[in-house]
């Protein structure tokens, strides 16, 4: 293939919100993209709905919070029941998993789709529907792809790199020749439905029963659930029976007549636990379903997709825009492989446990939830072993190429809060009395990576000076001062933290210090700042480039 000419730097398949993720990240830092679905339309029926804490917390970086939180419903319990009893009711211990959104937000994916669609359309750039990735070719210099649309046309599209967010039957992964390896198991049926019942809102709801499991799921609009059977899923084309059918199974559960007004939506599912050993094949990259699925039993597949199109699209910005070096686009795969393999033994489990078919959990079950429930110890080691495995609060990168472990003797010798690979974040108190940790949660939106320097004697700031303007546009330096001070025009922004909490948090050793935080919120690295070649070294081991001072993109 000879040498091509870009008609635009990234191509986007897929335009669910893994592909919207990674197009508005890449278009938010100056990346000429542009966006193809093989749909007809966006999606309009349910799928999923679980948003958890880590997820949340990169919807903050993006700056699309705000939007979702007013629409969706706040969650932070799961309850038990069977045969009329509330087993138990656990609840959300986030203490060693420290958050400023303690809770998982179910808002339905057709909204998360809508949100991200309309700041992309405000970007520039709108989703092509109807328009399918036939086909690809791709070379060091670039990909070209076939693309056929809805009225039966076709027509190559030129891009120097290819993102392939097309879901489970990925065409960008079977045009690569790479294989989605793992296991397929048992079917379920999911429904939507409007129901009348007293349950809280604010918790998910698990009923055992004489015969398989059911999940209910809170909906924001009022009356409105998510069903989840683990054992019946005939009648998928008689909606009258399959109401009947979950109405006698609620009211066994909970012990009570439950009735369901409207059956908005079902379908039946095979369980599929597989994933790709490799999410990078020259310039095209896999990312979402695409790379892996999962058991839908703790929500993980859209937030995982989500946390990798995020990870991937300020590699590949930063690359396009020249601020690094191509050698960084290597750590995408490095990084998020081992979270797929995480993920598909956690959803295991889960799958497991929501089903339940263990022959002697009838006699065990209440016997061991009325034990827990005398042990309030016990009780919150659950909680959180549960929320670790399903928050995604626990993923980290320390074993990442861009992760520099502490050097042997540099800790404060304190108990570090925040080591090289783990992301940044602080507890919701914290962040409601420190105006250090304040500063910082707001700089973690800002796109570039964060040069956190904690200033005192003999600091070398000439270093953290020639810095701030060699890689300005890629580095947002901060001077972190326990005392205020005043900006200097064009220089690192001070940042005050009194009482140096936010020194604490990173547990750096007193005098003059740093902490590098990637884009996504992780920490790379952190330690004495001693001279500039050291600084320059590092900048330089996580690809960066120097570039001119610029505005951020």
């Amino acid at each position: 293939m000879s040498a091509i000419s870009s008609d635009v730097d990234v191509l986007v398949a897929g335009a669910g919100p893994v592909g919207l993720t990674a197009a508005y990240e890449l278009v938010r830092r100056g990346v000429r993209v542009r966006v193809v679905d093989r749909a007809e339309g966006p999606a309009t029926t349910s799928r999923a709905t679980a948003t958890h804490a880590r997820t949340l917390e990169v919807y903050h970086q993006m700056g699309i919070l705000p939007e979702l939180l007013a629409r969706g419903q706040r969650v932070e319990n799961f309850t038990m029941h069977r045969r009329g009893r509330v087993l138990t009711s656990l609840g959300t211990d986030y203490s060693e998993l420290p958050t400023r959104f303690p809770f998982t937000l179910q808002v339905d994916q057709v909204i998360t789709e809508e949100v991200l669609r309309e700041r992309l359309r405000a970007a520039g750039v709108d989703v092509e529907w109807g328009v399918a990735l036939e086909s690809l070719d791709h070379d060091p210099d670039g990909v070209v792809a076939r693309l056929r649309h809805g009225d039966g046309d076709s027509a190559e599209c030129a891009a120097a790199w290819l993102v392939g967010a097309d879901g489970a039957h990925s065409t960008v992964r079977k045009q690569l020749g790479i294989e989605l390896l793992g296991e397929s198991s048992e079917k379920w049926m999911v429904a939507d439905a409007f129901i009348d019942t007293e349950l809280p809102r604010d918790s998910l709801h698990w009923m055992h029963l004489s015969r398989g499991t059911i999940l209910m799921v809170p909906f924001p609009d009022e009356g409105k659930w998510r069903l989840l059977d683990t054992d019946d899923v005939g009648d998928e084309d008689r909606p009258d029976v399959v109401r009947a059918r979950f109405e006698a199974k609620m009211s066994e559960g909970l012990g009570r007549p439950v009735k369901v007004k409207e059956l908005t939506w079902m379908s039946v599912f095979t369980i599929r636990q597989r994933m790709v050993e490799n999410m990078r094949s020259g310039r095209c990259f896999l990312a979402g379903d695409a790379a892996h699925v999962h058991s839908p039993a703790s929500g993980q597949g859209m937030n995982t997709g989500i946390q990798d199109a995020y990870n991937l699209a300020w590699k590949l910005a930063s690359v396009v825009n020249g601020q690094a070096g191509e050698g960084l686009l290597d750590t995408y795969s490095a990084e998020r492989v081992p979270v797929g393999e995480i993920l598909l033994g956690s959803t295991k489990t889960a799958t497991k446990l929501i089903a339940l078919r263990n022959a002697a959990a009838p006699v065990l079950l209440p016997l061991g939830m009325a034990l827990l429930n005398l042990l309030a110890p016990v009780k919150r080691g659950v909680e959180r072993k549960i929320l670790r495995g399903m928050s995604g609060l626990a993923l980290h990168y320390r074993s990442s190429p861009l992760t520099v472990p502490v050097s042997p003797g540099t800790d404060s010798g304190e108990s570090a809060v925040i080591e090289p690979g783990d992301r940044v974040s602080c507890s919701l108190e914290e962040l409601r009395s420190s105006p250090g940790w304040q500063a910082v949660c707001e700089e973690l939106a800002d796109p570039r990576w964060k040069l956190l320097v904690f200033t005192g004697p003999g600091a070398p700031l000439e270093a953290v000076d020639d810095a701030h303007e060699t890689y300005g546009d890629a580095l947002r330096v901060c001077l972190v001062r326990e005392t205020e001070a005043t900006a200097r025009d064009g220089g690192p922004r001070p940042l005050h933290d009194p009482g140096g909490r936010v020194r604490r948090g990173f547990a750096v050793a007193a005098g003059p210090s740093y902490a590098l935080v990637r884009p996504d919120g992780y920490l790379a690295a952190k330690g004495p700042l001693d001279d500039g070649a050291a600084l320059e070294s590092l900048l330089q081991r996580v690809h960066l480039v120097p570039t001119r001072r610029g505005a951020a993109k």
